[in-house]
């Protein structure tokens, strides 16, 4: 069965595969590299040549011109690298070179597969990877090796990192792939528990030393509920144009790697349980900064800017938990729309979708997800 993380090519770009060092042929929505079989054609590499680049449906049932074997077919299976972009997935396309038809399916037991990802339900992001045949495809980064010095060596353009980084990938057994592979290592991972464990007793303590500056607990629950409507929209913020600078993204290694290390694993990795809330050295490097706004704002008074910023630590709590059960816990039925919204945005449409803990923003935004497949949700 085709590997289900291939990438997607644009017509163009296969176009420009039709030399002897490089020759691509399609099948319907299938790309395939039939470079190494050149020579191995039976009627010549100049025949396979004139073809390159091309859509070879026709030739291949054209029994007049030259038969094709079971073989041939079986040749071209193993030679499929990836998809034609943009071609549509309703059964048209051929799903198999095998069959010499262009009347595959692009459905998996009957759910439409995304042509970006080739996913067709959430089960697919926790399916293993062939690690070896994953890296042998698409040439980014090998799962057996620490990731992070690869992305810094790898000397990836922009555009081919955010292709296969959004595209996601399942490490084998569920375990985490190497991300430093040094003493750093365990820094990267942090269990769910230790959030509420190490930052609900700080937040208790600052709302205890806050409340001082208080005639009534009343107006101190007032303002640490506006810091947690606050942490909201920073949420939404955060997610939409730290964590996903995509577009301004810097297109040098240095960018690359500080993108991987914030959130790009994740997305690679949707389904690694040590990667989806944040280690608490990074959270206390982003919350430094919003512990001084919070003073400044409220510069008039120690008491009240240290309770909002107490509700926004609290949303974050909040966040990161609904994060995490959101990949790995099978939860209450009004939560279930939630979770495909934002599995949704893991591998139908990272460019949009960027509130975990409510859609409110997005929707303000004009961000929200439209889902073009009805995709299998369990």
């Amino acid at each position: 069965m085709p590997s289900r993380t291939l990438p997607t090519f644009t017509v163009a770009q296969v176009a420009s595969h039709k030399s002897s060092k490089s020759c691509f042929v399609t099948v319907g929505r299938n790309v395939y590299d039939v470079t190494d079989f050149l020579d191995s054609h039976p009627g010549g590499s100049d025949l396979v040549l004139e073809y390159g680049g091309k859509d070879v449906s026709d030739i291949l049932k054209d029994g007049a011109s030259h038969t094709h074997s079971e073989a041939a077919y079986e040749v071209l299976d193993d030679s499929l690298v990836g998809h034609l972009e943009g071609a549509a997935a309703n059964g048209k396309a051929n799903g198999s070179a095998a069959n010499g038809k262009a009347n595959g399916s692009a459905a998996v037991n009957g759910a439409a597969v995304n042509p970006r990802t080739g996913m067709s339900s959430e089960e697919d992001l926790s399916k293993d990877t062939d690690i070896d045949g994953d890296y042998k495809t698409h040439k980014f980064l090998d799962l057996n090796k620490p990731l992070l010095m690869q992305v810094w060596y790898g000397g990836f353009s922009k555009d081919f990192y955010l292709e296969q980084v959004h595209r996601p990938r399942h490490y084998k057994g569920g375990a985490s792939a190497p991300l430093f592979g040094n003493f750093l290592e365990p820094l990267s991972k942090t269990p769910w528990w230790l959030i509420p464990l190490i930052w609900i007793p700080a937040i208790s303590y600052g709302l205890y030393v806050a409340s001082e500056g208080f005639d009534t607990a009343y107006l101190e629950a007032a303002f640490f509920l506006g810091g947690l409507s606050l942490w909201s929209l920073l949420e939404y913020i955060l997610h939409r144009f730290l964590f996903h600078l995509d577009e301004w993204l810097p297109d040098n290694r240095a960018g690359l790697t500080l993108h991987f290390l914030l959130h790009g694993v994740h997305h690679y990795l949707p389904m690694d349980k040590y990667r989806l809330v944040m280690p608490p050295t990074l959270f206390v490097a982003l919350a430094t900064p919003f512990w001084k706004l919070a003073h400044l704002i409220f510069s008039y008074d120690w008491y009240v800017a240290t309770t909002v910023f107490c509700g926004g630590v609290f949303g974050y709590v909040c966040y990161d938990l609904t994060h995490y059960f959101l990949h790995h816990q099978n939860l209450p039925l009004w939560y279930k729309q939630l979770k495909k919204y934002h599995l949704q945005h893991h591998f139908l449409d990272y460019q949009n979708g960027f509130g975990v803990t409510t859609r409110f923003w997005d929707g303000v935004f004009g961000t929200l997800l439209v889902d073009p497949l009805p995709l299998k949700m369990e």
